[in-house]
This record gives structure tokens, C-alpha cells and sequence, in this order.
């Protein structure tokens, strides 16, 4: 591992491979990790394990940390992402320069071995677990009870508040409603949402559901969790402080 000022580089163990429309544009056993923000890491691929081409534009992009970035256009099977590939040939830290990210949205496909991965590369450091309990759990908006359980499951995640995700007939279902919003998790795939109606107020996509979870994360399949930021959370009878709001 090396660590060059406010930026962590260090190699990773996984094969990675990034799809553009079907076509592959990088295939490495040598992935670097790299923290340019201290939340999670970014990709930094070898160039020699890039398949796509890069073409210049033009474009620089300065970094505080890795130098001045060189852009272009990744080029696959017809298809081009503009401005997705950064290079930073005279980085101050010596592993980066011959190494190419990828911009993460403009691929239409990551993979870690053979499975997808969301959003931004799993961070080795950051731990996931869950357990079931039989803890009282009782969630509460504006003094309207909208679910009670003895049965949640709780979701530890490193840097993030406890989440208790509840049984589905645990919730006042009557008071959801459908949401076409989704997010993404790259240690739990994929979220659906609901919103809530309660004393003629709408609070928009406060809970989400794993209807079918990554498989590290299969506890929490189906349960429903609300957002401790924006409810009172009661857990055997204490009332939970409000974590800052995403």
C-alpha cells in the first residue's frame, strides 16, 4: 500500500472487468485501489489491460493530489463514452502513471469475478454484517405509529448508523406509498421505495426494501427499513438520536 499525501493507492486482489454496451473495455487481475476521497475507493486499471480505445480530447483536468489528467473518449464496439477515461502520466505517485480510470456511470457494466458491483468499488476495509434480533423496534412520524416489531434484523455497516430492517407485516402498509425511485448499493444491490402519508403529509421515499439482495446480503431480502434520519426510532423503548441526514 502506498500513501502519498491525502491519497491511498493500493493493489487489488479481484479481477475487474468494465462493459460499455456489451463490448469490453478493460479485463485486469491488477486492479488499484485508489482513495481519492476517504469514503471509498476508485479503480485505476492498468493500461496494458484496457481493451477499448482512448482517444486524446484535449482536456486536462488538474488533481491536488495525482497531477494534471489527461482526458478522452473511450471507444468499444461502436460505442463512445465521451470524456470517461482520466490518465495522469506525471503523477506524483508513481503507480498512477501508467494507469487509466474509468469514469463509474459511463460504463454500462462492472465486475468483480463474475458478479456485478454498484456504484463504486467494494472497499476492503468496510465491513457489513447482519443479525437478527429480537429487539423492540418501533417507528414513529409526526405521532403515528407506522411499524412495530420484535423481530428485526440489524444491518452494522462501517461508518453508517445501525439499520433495523423490519418484517413486511410489522408495517402499517396502508400508509406507503409506491415510489419509482431506486438506488444502488455495491454490498447490497438494488433498492425500491416508498413514501408516506400520514396527518395529510407526503415525506418522499422514506423506506426501501431489498426485494432480491446481492448474495452477502440476503438476511435483509424483503424487509423494509425507514430512514432513522427523518422518523423516531425507538429501540426497547429508548428513543434513538437522529443520525445526520444523507
Amino acid at each position: 500500500m502506498a500513501d502519498t499525501g491525502a491519497v491511498r493507492v493500493e493493489t487489488g486482489q479481484k479481477r475487474v472487468r468494465a462493459y460499455l454496451d456489451g463490448a469490453l473495455v478493460a479485463d485486469t487481475v491488477r486492479p488499484l485501489l485508489v482513495w481519492e476521497r476517504p469514503y471509498y475507493p476508485t479503480y485505476y486499471l492498468p493500461g496494458a489491460d484496457v481493451r477499448a480505445d482512448l482517444v486524446p480530447t484535449g482536456e486536462t483536468r488538474p488533481s491536488p493530489g495525482l497531477g494534471t489528467g489527461e482526458v478522452s473518449d473511450v471507444v468499444a464496439g461502436g460505442t463512445t463514452a465521451a470524456g470517461a477515461a482520466l490518465r495522469y502520466p506525471d503523477s506524483p505517485v508513481p503507480e498512477l502513471r501508467s494507469a487509466v480510470r474509468l469514469e463509474w456511470s459511463a460504463m454500462t457494466e462492472w465486475l468483480e469475478e463474475d458478479e456485478p458491483v454498484y456504484v463504486h468499488p467494494r472497499d476492503p476495509y468496510k465491513r457489513v454484517d447482519i443479525l437478527a434480533s429480537s429487539r423492540h423496534v418501533r417507528v414513529e412520524l409526526d405521532g403515528v405509529v407506522l411499524a412495530e416489531s420484535r423481530s428485526p434484523v440489524v444491518l452494522f455497516e462501517t461508518g453508517l448508523p445501525p439499520r433495523y430492517y423490519l418484517p413486511l407485516p410489522d408495517v402499517r402498509m396502508d400508509l406507503l406509498r409506491p415510489s419509482a425511485t431506486q438506488t444502488q448499493c455495491p454490498y447490497k444491490g438494488v433498492a425500491t421505495y416508498w413514501s408516506v402519508e400520514v396527518n395529510g403529509k407526503f415525506h418522499q421515499d422514506l423506506v426501501w426494501t431489498y426485494r432480491t439482495p446481492l448474495p452477502e446480503s440476503q438476511k435483509i431480502a424483503g424487509l423494509v427499513c425507514f430512514y432513522s434520519e427523518r422518523v423516531d426510532l425507538y429501540v426497547d423503548g429508548e428513543r434513538m438520536v437522529h443520525p445526520p441526514r444523507p
